[in-house]
């Protein structure tokens, strides 16, 4: 794209690609993942130098390797995220930034599933240890991010309460690991979230909404509750008044973000072999629910951003 703003500034150009320099690998891809991410790159919510590419992760098979490569070679599976430039056929990627995709896991799966999945990862076991019978809130329950959080809480031992729009919603996340579920277009959150724990609210809430969600966020969390706030779909989260955070309980509030997560190569090694085990266990489903080609990645935006998805988007070079 030559200008950040609508889906239709993103442009499908062909370009010559030159041969992996030190440190990195050249990937044929094979399926491309979608994230809220790329929306917040290609509106202008996030700065970018342009022009420029875009798409932050994707799956594929090695096919030529930098002079000072050692850990892959050509023929290996691999996947990689986040990596601005992913929407594309064939591309040079850092070779630190990338993770051998393991026998048992597809690669739609890994495009679909490695940032959601790492993103999973952090929030449940590093931003906040989730532990066995707690009470946790997940807003955006039915998405990607979601979807995984849920089955992963219940894993953990967690009663995770999930919030989604609508019947249809409620009733999917109930099979992947939401012992409750909130639909926030017909019930009060916080007043269901107070029901549902006798009144104490949750030690924890992960909101990835932003700005509609924050009061509901706050006045369900418990006495020394923390608010990770993740994502800002609506439009960030206002200022947060220390005094807020003092008369509503004594609360913390937090804005983590995956790339701190994963900076460190030994973490994002560790991340995405979680994940990855997890896919082979069995205690990840990854619902891939919608399949379009990269020529309608246009399409595919405006149905992510007008909230017409659900699970993960996977898009097919």
């Amino acid at each position: 794209m030559r200008e950040q703003g609508a889906p239709e500034v993103m442009l499908l150009e062909t370009a010559d690609l030159e041969p992996p320099g030190p440190g990195d690998i050249q990937v044929e891809q094979s399926a491309i993942g979608l994230n809220y991410m790329d929306i917040y790159q290609r509106s202008g919510a996030y700065p970018l130098s342009l022009p420029s590419p875009l798409g932050l992760e994707a799956a594929g098979r090695v096919t030529a390797v930098g002079s000072d490569v050692t850990e892959f070679a050509p023929g290996d599976r691999v996947a990689y995220g986040p990596v601005l430039g992913a929407y594309a056929t064939h591309r040079n990627v850092p070779a630190a930034r990338v993770v051998k995709v393991p026998d048992g896991v597809s690669d739609e799966t890994a495009a679909a599933v490695l940032m959601k999945g790492t993103t999973v990862e952090y929030l449940l076991n590093r931003t906040h240890k989730v532990g066995k019978g707690e009470n946790v809130l997940f807003w955006a329950a039915s998405g990607g991010v979601g979807q995984l959080a849920g089955q992963w809480g219940a894993h953990l031992g967690a009663r995770m309460i999930g919030v989604t729009s609508g019947a249809e919603n409620c009733a999917a996340i109930l099979g992947l690991g939401y012992s409750d579920a909130i639909d926030r277009t017909s019930e009060d959150v916080a007043a269901r979230v107070a029901e549902l724990t006798g009144g104490e609210g949750v030690p924890v809430a992960y909101d990835s909404i932003g700005a509609a969600s924050f009061d509901a966020t706050i006045n369900s969390l418990a006495t020394y509750g923390l608010f990770v706030s993740f994502g800002a779909t609506t439009g960030e989260a206002p200022p947060v008044p220390p005094g807020l955070l003092q008369h509503s309980g004594s609360l913390y509030f937090t804005r983590p973000t995956l790339a701190d997560y994963i900076k460190r190569r030994e973490d994002l090694v560790h991340a995405a072999s979680e994940v990855f085990r997890l896919v082979q266990e069995g205690v990840l489903s990854v619902q891939i629910n919608q399949r379009l080609p990269l020529s309608e990645i246009v399409q595919a935006h405006h149905d992510l951003a007008g909230g017409r998805t659900t699970g993960s988007t996977v898009l097919i070079p």
